[in-house]
């Protein structure tokens, strides 16, 4: 292959958008493998999967009675966890559309759940500041693990084969190593509302409530860029990393969806970019295969799937 010039532009055309959830949209996941589904939550607690090409919904998961704030899809897409306001992780069987357990302890609301890599495990972070691990295999309905560490909401956590990463409210990412039973704690100084590791391990995107995201060294805690431009001070705005992990991808809360080089943190054009939602975005994820594809997710009530004019199907 030929040296990378710098990452190619993202996907600014709508390719199709998704509708049906009455009120905000709260997060948004392509499904593993080849990715051609996706599965969005909302405040009108629903879950809904959808064909990312054609824009058709499959199936409505209604069981929650509070709003969806998390989704996580397991490696074989047979099952997803989800959790929101109910204090429960649900487990769904996708074929049957019925929730298989429902892990209840938290004692507030549930604002992120995470497989591991083969399902066995899900991880959850809550309001209440701690974070449950959770044997799905088991018959015990008792986490086998709780992180207290936190002193304030967990919003987002990251479950990679020996670690968990988490972020919180209260300014500071852990890194916990289960390997070897250490914790590494970072203060960022601002809440944070999500982490994304590199596919190395290495590196950590975390975005915070100061307009800033940042790529931190994961062994030293250290900041080796810094992204701005976008405004995010009240809501989680998920970001990610786009094709190759050449750029950082962010929807903002006025409805915009920025992009920088990740190598020289500068926004790539167009610079500011256009409107893509009416409000808030509040999830950003870049297709895992397509370099030509990612979705936005909206308080607008909408999750758009974007392409590259000549990118896929």
């Amino acid at each position: 292959m030929a040296p990378s010039r710098g990452p190619q532009p993202i996907a600014r055309t709508v390719h199709v958008t998704l509708s049906n959830h009455k009120g905000a949209v709260n997060v948004a996941r392509y499904a593993k493998g080849a990715a051609k589904y996706i599965l969005t939550g909302g405040q009108d607690r629903t879950i809904r999967l959808w064909n990312a090409g054609l824009g058709t919904e499959i199936k409505t998961f209604a069981s929650h009675g509070y709003e969806v704030l998390s989704i996580s899809v397991s490696h074989d897409n047979a099952k997803f966890a989800s959790s929101g306001g109910d204090r429960s992780v649900f487990l769904w069987d996708v074929a049957t559309g019925m929730t298989t357990r429902r892990l209840s302890g938290h004692m507030g609301k549930i604002h992120v759940v995470e497989f591991n890599e083969d399902a066995s495990v899900v991880a959850s972070g809550s309001f209440d500041s701690t974070v449950r691990l959770w044997d799905v295999r088991a018959q015990s309905r008792q986490p086998i693990q709780i992180l207290e560490e936190a002193r304030d909401a967990v919003q987002t956590i990251h479950v990679g084969p020996t670690n968990i990463i988490t972020g919180s409210v209260d300014g500071h990412t852990r890194i916990y190593d289960l390997r070897k039973g250490e914790l590494q704690t970072d203060f960022i100084g601002q809440p944070v509302t999500s982490v994304v590791p590199t596919q190395d391990g290495q590196t950590l995107l975390v975005t915070t409530l100061d307009s800033h995201i940042r790529l931190m060294d994961m062994s030293t805690g250290k900041a080796l860029n810094t992204f701005t431009g976008h405004k995010n001070d009240s809501y989680r705005c998920r970001a990610c990393f786009g094709h190759a992990e050449a750029s950082v991808i962010c929807g903002d809360e006025g409805g915009m969806v920025w992009a920088w080089d990740l190598l020289d943190a500068k926004p790539l054009q167009p610079n500011p970019p256009p409107k893509a939602h009416e409000k808030v975005i509040t999830w950003t994820e870049h297709h895992p295969t397509d370099a030509g594809e990612m979705l936005t997710a909206s308080a607008d009530g909408t999750v758009k799937v974007w392409r590259q004019p000549d990118s896929g199907s």
